[in-house]
């Protein structure tokens, strides 16, 4: 097993060393190229050092590149490049990285975002060059709600549909009562409101929460407090390796020996992977995309573990930043243009034809991304067959149902009877 993963562990830094060697050499003749106008970018902003850089990072940078090689590589007579940074989950690093990107890079478009804050600063500078900004790392519901825009389609399911699913799944298994371990960031405040709000719904009762810093490694005070508030339910409004941590320390503690259940929101395939089934087995959540639902997404994710050098399964961000670049470029060629406001609207009026989701549609008064969501449970090491053989899908939540409804939006574009 040592020497398996001595050998994984090579193979993937010599991958990322090869892209980030290909990334130097392109920023040396860059300066040049940005002058000529025959050439476009996309722009890949997401963690690649931290906490969330096997979500998204270097592997949603690949799933980019594919987005525009099945395309063609040209839109309106331009050559398409794809180009990817890092933005260290700091919102000053994002929003000077995507500006400058925009501002000497002939940028177009800004895909994935990565955090929800660093994401939020992208649309924001995306908004103000009236260029596209394609959300599929940041699940908080501000990109379709309080911080929507006429340039931004947020793809990421957001933490209202992840917490109406889990807290409902729960509640007609009879739990009533809550406790929050939320990361003290803008993702999981957002996720610990929504989920609160629907905890009312169903005559639940939140009975207190704690906050944790982004990028812990000791969790043990805050678990300490979950346990002894008793509540039949630890909902952990974290994600990537904080939620990772956050599980497997539940389970060193015992916190889970009794009565009391564990409940995640945004669970993504790599944090199952780092938990392992023996801790993460019975997780019930929602997902967008799980790579072993059909031949499609099969058939997609051996050609992104080809292309990408990983042996690892894609994340529902890596495949949502290929069905978001690839639906843009389709609405820019329909619009005739890269402004923002034009292309944004174009995908709106253009169906989703990818086959790695179902039902989905660019929603044009707040750019939100309706799709249907899968509930899966995640298996027992006895019922897994295979690598990444993880999830039992236990129904389809249809995306009118799963997202919050234009009464209900917080967007200030939309318009309200």
């Amino acid at each position: 097993m040592a020497d398996s993963n001595l050998t994984t562990l090579v193979t993937e830094t010599a991958v990322k060393f090869n892209i980030l060697l290909t990334a130097l050499f392109g920023s040396c003749v860059m300066s040049a190229a940005a002058a000529d106008n025959s050439v476009v970018r996309i722009g890949v902003s997401n963690d690649r050092s931290g906490i969330y850089a096997d979500l998204g990072g270097l592997g949603s940078e690949v799933a980019a590149r594919m987005a525009v090689e099945d395309f063609g590589g040209e839109v309106l007579g331009k050559k398409i490049e794809v180009i990817g940074g890092d933005t260290q989950n700091k919102v000053d690093i994002a929003g000077q990285l995507v500006r400058s990107w925009f501002d000497t890079k002939n940028l177009v478009a800004v895909v994935d975002g990565g955090a929800s804050s660093t994401g939020l600063a992208a649309a924001a500078i995306a908004r103000e060059k009236n260029k596209a900004a394609l959300i599929s790392g940041g699940f908080a519901a501000d990109f379709a709600g309080a911080q929507c825009a006429a340039t931004t389609t947020q793809w990421a399911p957001d933490t209202y549909a992840l917490a109406k699913a889990v807290v409902r799944s729960n509640a007609q298994a009879g739990a009533k009562t809550w406790y929050f371990v939320t990361t003290d960031y803008i993702f999981g405040k957002t996720l610990e409101k929504n989920a609160s709000e629907f905890i009312s719904q169903e005559g639940g009762k939140v009975l207190g929460s704690v906050r944790h810093p982004l990028g812990a490694l000791d969790f043990s005070s805050f678990l300490l407090q979950a346990q002894s508030s008793g509540a039949d339910m630890i909902g952990l409004a974290s994600a990537g390796g904080d939620l990772v941590n956050l599980a497997k320390q539940s389970q060193e503690f015992g916190l889970t020996a009794g009565k009391q259940k564990l409940a995640t929101f945004l669970t993504f395939i790599n944090d199952v992977d780092g938990m392992g089934l023996e801790v993460a087995k019975g997780l019930v959540f929602p997902t967008a995309f799980y790579w072993d639902t059909n031949e499609d997404t099969r058939a997609w994710t051996r050609r992104w573990q080809q292309k990408s050098g990983f042996k690892r399964a894609p994340s529902v961000v890596q495949a949502l930043t290929y069905v978001s670049v690839s639906h843009y470029l389709n609405a820019v060629k329909a619009a005739g243009s890269f402004d923002g406001d034009k292309a944004t609207k174009a995908m709106s009026d253009l169906p989703i034809g990818s086959k790695l989701i179902k039902n989905a549609r660019v929603r044009p008064e707040d750019g939100r991304v309706i799709m249907d969501l899968s509930l899966v449970q995640v298996k027992t090491p006895q019922e897994s067959k295979a690598p990444y053989d993880y999830y039992k899908v236990l129904s389809t939540i249809p995306g009118e149902e799963a997202f919050v409804s234009l009464a209900d939006s917080a967007c200030p574009r939309v318009k309200k009877s």
